[in-house]
């Protein structure tokens, strides 16, 4: 996972939810691939997806239960999971969580 990314065009505007709980900010590379890299306060949340999305987590734990999921998985620094597109999935933070979040072609 690489610590930066060179070469990015960063949207100023932060993307909030849930109260400011979970901040994100949409970087968009030269190939137009998109990714974004939020921080996830404690708590529990529900996201919605259009797209597929690589989930990777750069500091924290986070227990994720995905669609059609019965048992919650847990994940840590240096893990990432893979989340369906036209979906929604559930996290629980017990702490912050720092991530990168990258939308894949269906």
């Amino acid at each position: 996972m690489p610590q930066e990314f060179s070469g990015v065009t960063v949207v100023v505007p932060a993307n909030v939810y849930f109260d400011g709980q979970v901040t994100s900010r949409t970087v968009k590379f030269a190939d137009g691939t998109t990714k974004t890299l939020g921080l996830m306060q404690p708590g529990e949340y529900e996201f919605g997806t259009a797209k597929p999305e690589l989930m990777e987590i750069t500091a924290g734990k986070l227990g994720v239960l995905l669609a059609g999921e019965t048992e919650w998985k847990e994940y840590a620094a240096g893990d990432s999971f893979n989340v369906p597109g036209d979906s929604k999935f559930q996290v629980r933070a017990s702490g912050v969580v720092d991530y990168v979040c990258s939308y894949l072609d269906a």
